[in-house]
């Protein structure tokens, strides 16, 4: 089966930068589109970026993938404290990027970040 592990998150003073990893196994990664999104607690689940299965990208912060690598990666520059949640990897498979998060496939598990002011 798919599945999909995150990685990279941490703690970092606001105007600090991560880098996310997402790495894809039991499916064809070159033939996903990859999203990311984030909740904070109490908040619904929110779209962050994505980048189709041609490379074509979307969203707020800079998305990309390796293909050799099965991942996908999210840098997060310039944070700031309300950038604070659960960040979660998904895939569709040879589908637009769209923010509905019932219309992904698979996910992870979610990689905490934590901005400190």
């Amino acid at each position: 089966q798919v599945q999909l592990v995150e990685s990279g998150g941490g703690l970092v003073q606001a105007g600090g930068s991560l880098r996310l990893s997402c790495e894809v196994s039991g499916g064809t990664f070159s033939s996903y589109s990859m999203g990311w999104f984030r909740q904070a607690p109490g908040k619904e689940r929110e779209f962050v970026a994505g980048i189709t299965w041609l490379g074509a990208v979307k969203g707020r912060f800079t998305i990309s993938r390796d293909n050799a690598k099965n991942t996908v990666y999210l840098q997060l520059n310039s944070l700031k404290p309300e950038d604070t949640a659960v960040y979660y990897c998904a895939a569709r498979r040879l589908q637009p990027i769209v923010s509905e998060t019932s219309l992904y496939d698979y996910w992870g598990q979610g990689t905490q970040v934590t901005v400190s002011s």
